[in-house]
């Protein structure tokens, strides 16, 4: 394959450490933990007494520890991702995650005696300008205030979080990293079978398909084990908490109301049968047929020429579409390839997904991907790159108010693979390459609006239904199988082994309801590009001036200038409508 695609990078990790074993990372841990000890010695049980500057202070030094502490985190985190099913980097995960939660409890009272202090007094403090840069970030903490417990009860949490949900989430990573799917007598890993589901030929497609769903259904047991014990995990932490729903946590995490989230789904749960229903049946009428087999979903259309683009063709692509929206966009994202901070290359054990982790303000963000060459993986590099253009603005917010609320963090990401659509579009005079574009495009929005709304829908009812006692895996695949049905249309058929598909989602163990927000973010572009696209001039500063802001905005203050608003319910069908224009186009196409 190297052969096609080129060489393909993997990340320099030494802009962190040296390595797993090198003095510097010793060093760090070990200056973390002095630096730990000497806060709790000035400032526990002290906060209450501190004046605005003193606070301000407090949190200055708070923050530059947070950032030395998330350095090393990342670096673990990152160098397991490489190899999964490497047992020895597995340990060295462990023992790092360990240590810093044992260097993490020292600071547990730090963020409990300021939400101890009350509004009208906090409010006096903010005004030194010390304290006044923080006020994002204490906004944001002074949320939880209501969910907050007692001093001892959150240390005891954060102590036993290393044996709690993070030593599930590890047991499943490693359960799919060692995973092998018997396809024909080949032995393949997840990101290897999965790569296969859009190959042009439909047995190849078949066989992919049914050994994925045989294979996790061999391990049905474990993930079942693990899904609701997580789930069990979340009701307990919420009832102590006192969240009044299973999405309530991630809802304020994401700065955004309730009623908003229901509205975005509620939007797209009636938006099915004209976007994910009519498209299949378009799709099963190119390939001559009356329904689409559950493999068929994101098949090549009949007649594409399967081309793969070489590494340095995707990189070239996605930084002229970020060049002809601002250079600076494309200076950014160049870095990425210059400094190696990209791992592009499938390996055995390599964490199957893609991502773009921020690691910390001080350093730099990194891409994970397995670029096999497909439009598909051009169109997640550019979604990574977006991620990681958006990091490196934010980085100026510092490390505690840099992060952005999934809703918005993902705006970036499918920003970016937009601009890598439009200008393939744009230049495509031929129908046939027009249509095969226009359909990788509707699919990619399908699945990150109907299919991610679809995820969320089935992890609404895993979390309520397992508050009732324990879910079997015959359950889950019934739930599985009900909410797909629903979202994907009557045209779509699935055989026994799909009902195991929901095993290998990550965000089901990682981040419990983070996968509304690909919808949340991908309606939002929509509507962000049409305003780009009108837009005589001063976009462009805009949307850099949004990125920078980082966590310490709301998502109203970031698309007021912009003249959007995501509390008007009128905001998804605008959003909504973008998907379906590309369908009526598809039609178009078919009658001509």
């Amino acid at each position: 394959m190297n052969a096609v695609l080129g060489d393909l990078p993997t990340w320099n990790l030494a802009d962190l450490y040296s390595s797993p074993t090198g003095t510097d990372l010793d060093a760090d841990l070990k200056r973390a933990a002095e630096e730990a000890a000497a806060f709790a010695k000035d400032y526990e049980g002290k906060i209450a007494a501190l004046d605005g500057k003193g606070l301000g202070g407090a949190i200055a030094r708070y923050e530059r520890l947070s950032d030395l502490m998330g350095r090393i985190g990342s670096y673990a985190s990152l160098y397991y991702a490489q190899n999964m099913a490497d047992a020895e980097r597995g340990r060295f995960s462990q023992n790092v995650s360990e240590k810093l939660t044992d260097i993490g409890s020292q600071l547990v009272f730090f963020r409990l005696e300021i939400n101890k202090i009350e509004d009208a007094d906090l409010a006096a403090r903010i005004k030194a300008p010390e304290l006044a840069k923080y006020e994002p970030w204490l906004r944001d903490l002074r949320v939880y205030r209501p969910h907050q417990l007692s001093d001892e009860v959150e240390a005891i949490l954060h102590d036993k979080s290393v044996t709690g949900a993070r030593a599930w989430s590890r047991l499943f990573d490693q359960t799919i990293a060692e995973l092998r799917f018997d396809a024909d007598g080949e032995s393949l890993t997840l990101a290897d079978t999965l790569n296969r589901l859009d190959n042009p030929d439909a047995a190849t497609r078949r066989t992919a398909a049914k050994a994925l769903g045989q294979g996790l259904g061999a391990r049905a047991s474990v993930f079942t084990l693990i899904v609701n014990t997580l789930a069990k995990d979340k009701e307990v932490d919420d009832k102590w908490r006192k969240y009044p729903h299973p999405v309530a946590y991630r809802n304020l995490t994401n700065k955004v109301d309730d009623a908003v989230v229901e509205a975005l789904v509620s939007a797209i749960r009636e938006a099915y049968a004209e976007l994910a229903h009519r498209y299949y049946r378009l799709k099963a009428g190119w390939f001559g047929r009356d329904s689409l087999d559950y493999w068929d979903r994101n098949a090549p259309l009949p007649g594409d020429d399967n081309r793969r683009f070489s590494w340095d063709e995707g990189r070239e692509i996605v930084l002229d579409a970020f060049g002809g929206f601002d250079g600076r966009m494309a200076e950014l994202a160049e870095r990425f390839f210059v400094h190696s901070w990209i791992d592009g290359a499938p390996r055995p054990g390599k964490d199957p997904g893609a991502f773009c982790h921020p690691v910390v303000p001080s350093a730099h963000p990194y891409v994970l991907m397995n670029y096999y060459g497909r439009s598909r993986d051009v169109m997640t590099l550019a979604h990574e790159l977006g991620h990681g253009v958006h990091q490196l603005l934010a980085a100026e917010q510092g490390m505690l108010m840099a992060d952005t609320p999934l809703t918005l963090a993902e705006t970036a990401s499918v920003f970016g693979e937009m601009l890598v659509f439009r200008a393939l579009l744009d230049r495509q005079g031929d129908p046939a390459a027009r249509r095969r574009l226009l359909a990788g495009k509707v699919e990619s929005m399908l699945n990150t609006v109907v299919r991610q709304t679809a995820f969320h829908e089935f992890e609404q009812r895993v979390h309520g239904e397992r508050r009732l006692g324990e879910l079997s895996s015959e359950r889950l695949g019934e739930i599985w199988l009900d909410v797909q049905r629903e979202s994907l249309g009557p045209v779509m058929r699935f055989d026994d082994e799909y009902q195991y598909y929901w095993a290998y989602i990550p965000h089901f163990i990682h981040s419990p309801f983070y996968v509304y927000a690909y919808a949340f973010g991908d309606c939002l572009v929509n509507s962000l590009y049409a305003v780009y696209r009108n837009a005589e001039r001063g976009f462009q500063e805009k949307y850099f001036d949004m990125l920078r802001a980082g966590g310490t905005k709301h998502h109203s203050e970031l698309l007021a200038p912009f003249g959007l608003d995501a509390t008007d319910p009128s905001f998804w069908d605008q959003g909504l409508s973008v998907i379906g224009t590309l369908i009526d186009e598809l039609e178009t196409l078919d009658r001509a």
